[in-house]
């Protein structure tokens, strides 16, 4: 069986209320009462509420910014060029590549062989078959935290018993993968303080969906070592466009995830617009599901639509998004 990419929302729904940005409110008051976050309501010294600022990376963007791989380092066993390689990725999977720049990605996450990294609700397993052997190799550690199994419904659980046999399949490519979980009523991720980094990865929406964002940055934040490195790549949203409270588009705001991150006792690191994507208007008939790799044609629940032309979309490629790096407090 094939796996790509990481799951689609399994948490949407298609009607919910908007909220206009605004400057001067209290975040929590904010989303309790159905508000987001306006532009002068971010971490301090973030300095405008632009795309880009002065701490951010600039890389090229990943409509056109194929990786070069250095061939020397590919051929290297162990190394993170050899695991993004590696004859044991699917097709559909490095085909995406181009638009999710694994390598930077993790080196920008300051990823090391021998760390400990806990990566929250991993999907299908797009970054999981780099990452495990990876960190197999180098001797370090790889955590899947899985769709907490008491909420789950059919289709998170049918999602984690695919997740799980698949890479409890072969131990020498993937090592022994450690399965924990996250959801609203979940426990630690992993004892305290011994992550070296967490990564959300494209899934900040479906917890806004299901009101789990902030335990989520909360238990991250407590799975770190002092020093760790919390990794975000998110389908990113236009400021000063209405922020959904849930999300249900997929974008979500800048502001808000640093927000979010400042909140939990994270400290900002750096910013790159590696995964940026000028071409994504973000205004698609199914919000980001619309786009590839998820390709959705109709309303969630309702069957594929055959006369949905999707070559518009195929065009744009994958999601605007940002990418973010913060840092536990030593």
């Amino acid at each position: 069986m094939t796996f790509s990419s990481e799951a689609p929302s399994l948490f949407r729904n298609g009607k919910t209320k908007r909220m206009t940005l605004l400057a001067g409110v209290d975040r929590r008051r904010m989303m309790n009462a159905g508000l987001g976050l306006g532009c002068a309501v971010m971490l301090g010294g973030l300095p405008g509420c632009g795309r880009k600022d002065p701490e951010s990376e600039i890389i090229p963007d990943g409509t056109e910014g194929e990786e070069v791989i250095d061939p020397k380092l590919a051929r290297q066993e162990g190394t993170i060029e050899w695991a993004v390689v590696g004859s044991w990725r699917s097709t559909t999977d490095k085909a995406r590549d181009k638009f999710r720049h694994p390598i930077a990605l993790l080196n920008f996450f300051e990823v090391r062989p021998k760390h400990t990294v806990v990566d929250m609700w991993p999907g299908f397993g797009y970054m999981s078959e780099i990452l495990a052997p990876y960190l197999t190799h180098g001797k370090g550690r790889y955590v899947a935290a899985l769709f907490e199994k008491a909420k789950a419904d059919q289709a998170q659980g049918a999602l984690n018993e695919k997740y799980r046999e698949r890479f409890s399949s072969n131990k020498k490519l993937y090592g022994a993968v450690d399965f924990t979980e996250f959801g609203p009523d979940s426990g630690a991720l992993v004892p305290a303080g011994t992550a070296d980094c967490v990564l959300m990865l494209l899934v900040i929406q479906d917890w806004m969906i299901r009101g789990s964002v902030e335990k989520a940055f909360e238990d991250a934040f407590a799975a770190l070592k002092p020093g760790g490195i919390l990794g975000v790549e998110q389908h990113r949203a236009d400021i000063g466009a209405a922020q959904e409270p849930a999300g249900a588009q997929g974008y979500v705001q800048e502001p808000f995830v640093r927000q979010l991150a400042a909140e939990a006792g994270f400290q900002f690191v750096k910013a790159s617009e590696i995964n940026a994507n000028p071409k994504d208007d973000k205004d698609h008939p199914f919000g980001v599901w619309t786009l590839p790799p998820y390709r959705q044609t109709a309303e969630r629940g309702q069957p594929p639509n055959p006369e949905f032309d999707g070559a518009l979309y195929e065009s744009i490629g994958e999601s605007d998004r940002m990418t973010l790096k913060f840092r536990k407090p030593q």
